[in-house]
């Protein structure tokens, strides 16, 4: 795997695990992490090795949101004129990139949260498919703490997997919402007591997914991101063309022998991107 400058990457049997690097400052995402990670997640996919992510840190905090050297740094932040608005434009548009690399990526995407997740790490973990937490984490859209609206995906992405009322209180408040009530609302597949475990069995839950036949899986995964915003007949029909375009004969029977003998049936990766 390619070294990085802002996270720890690691790839073993279809499982990538990506640590986050700034465990001295609280995982807070640099100028670095912005320029890395979309390319670093555009590369897993394309590969088309990589069966799930688990994205993870070590430390206190999973991720306190972003280096606020950002602001110290004049040129990032001018906004005196139409045409320096225009350019920081589309900084917010290419650090949006992100998160959306990881909701477009052809795996599933696992977060696994411990302490504070604030700001920035919000608008990462909404982008992801499954969700875990320590029992000491909590989740705080922090902009609006600090004079800014959130604008890396935490108000669109939340509103799919919380009640809007919540969504609103944490917008307009920056008060905390803690790992039990994300777990009641759905927000956490589950709380863990420690870290350790938390990371273990979020690894086991990815090896699992990297067994099941990754076409099928890609698919299930494109399936749900079309349903949103859309009617229960269109996204029927979605699914339809999707599962014709997607069958695999031999899978599915390799799939039924594999469950009827208490195996692991056997899957070709998905295809690498071609290259023009």
């Amino acid at each position: 795997m390619a070294e990085y400058k802002s996270f720890e990457l690691t790839l073993d049997n279809g499982v990538a695990a990506l640590k986050l690097g700034n465990a001295k400052f609280k995982n807070a995402l640099t100028k670095d992490f912005f320029a890395e990670f979309p390319a670093a997640i555009r590369a897993l996919d394309q590969s088309g090795e990589v069966r799930a992510l688990v994205l993870h840190s070590e430390g206190t905090h999973f991720c306190s949101g972003i280096d606020l050297n950002f602001f110290a740094d004049e040129t990032l932040i001018n906004t005196s004129s139409p045409a320096v608005r225009e350019s920081f434009r589309r900084l917010v548009l290419t650090m949006q990139e992100s998160c959306s690399v990881l909701n477009t990526a052809r795996f599933p995407v696992l977060a696994a949260c411990q302490g504070a997740v604030i700001g920035a790490g919000v608008d990462l973990v909404s982008a992801c498919d499954l969700r875990y937490a320590t029992a000491d984490s909590y989740f705080v859209i922090q902009e609006i703490n600090i004079g800014l609206m959130a604008d890396l995906g935490s108000l669109q992405r939340l509103p799919l997997a919380l009640p809007d009322a919540i969504v609103r209180q944490l917008a307009f408040t920056g008060s905390h919402l803690s790992p039990q009530k994300a777990e009641q609302l759905g927000f956490v597949n589950q709380v863990y007591e420690g870290h350790e475990q938390m990371l273990e069995d979020v690894l086991k839950t990815a090896r699992t997914i990297a067994e099941r036949s990754p076409l099928a899986v890609a698919a299930s995964k494109l399936a749900l991101n079309y349903n949103h915003g859309r009617t229960v007949e269109d996204a029927l029909l979605n699914a339809a063309l999707t599962q014709a375009a997607i069958f695999d004969p031999a899978a599915v029977m390799a799939s039924v022998k594999a469950m009827k003998s208490k195996s692991k049936a056997e899957y070709v990766n998905l295809n690498s991107d071609h290259k023009l």
